[in-house]
């Protein structure tokens, strides 16, 4: 995701031609990226909630990942108008998690099907919505251009996938030292390394250029 957004940052300032981030191995990559975070925040929903659901804990964090995505929209619409973030990575995980409540206390298979059934609608081309309203479905006509934008169908998918995946995988409560360790700060705190590497790095690249000249 940092090695992305920098590639990102650099065609924004010109030093990479524009285009490139759009494009080829860069293209892949920020959708490999994209479905990685879905899955894993789908995953983290059922590890979260696998006796029972913690609303305690559930309705913070979704309000805290709402706050950040409203928070995104604000200054990418401040920053750049044409193209700011309505429905990016935040707002689908926020939007992913409330549906994601429905297949909690199902069997995996009923996520795994559902998964299935939101690629094979995305592939099917099926747009009945034509308004710009409704482009963080996936199923409109309209969309309005943005830096980011990962609608329902198809991101929903992966989301679901990792409910899927949650629900069968029984972690070992013997996992220890620095694995452990790790695994633990990047839940802890990944909303803000999301949050802070991006103003970080668009900040060091803005330094770097006027620097140079």
């Amino acid at each position: 995701m940092i090695v992305f957004h920098f590639a990102r940052d650099l065609e924004m300032f010109g030093i990479w031609p524009a285009g490139v981030t759009s494009s080829g191995m860069w293209y892949y990559l920020a959708r490999l990226v994209a479905g990685s975070f879905l899955f894993l925040a789908g995953v983290s929903l059922v590890l979260g909630h696998r006796e029972t659901t913690n609303w305690p804990a559930f309705w913070p964090r979704l309000v805290k990942i709402v706050v950040a995505a409203l928070l995104i929209t604000v200054v990418t619409y401040i920053g750049f108008p044409e193209v700011f973030i309505y429905f990016g990575i935040l707002h689908s995980i926020a939007v992913c998690s409330l549906i994601g409540l429905m297949f909690l206390r199902l069997p995996a298979i009923f996520a795994a099907v559902a998964a299935v059934g939101v690629v094979k609608l995305h592939q099917s081309g099926f747009h009945p919505l034509n308004s710009v309203w409704w482009g963080f479905t996936g199923i409109s006509t309209k969309v309005r251009p943005a830096l980011d934008y990962l609608p329902l169908v198809p991101w929903l998918a992966p989301f679901l996938a990792g409910i899927a995946i949650g629900k069968i995988w029984q972690p070992r409560a013997t996992m220890t030292g620095n694995f452990q360790w790790c695994l633990g700060w990047a839940g802890r705190h990944s909303l803000a390394v999301y949050l802070i590497h991006q103003p970080v790095l668009f900040g060091l690249i803005w330094i770097w250029v006027f620097v140079s000249g």
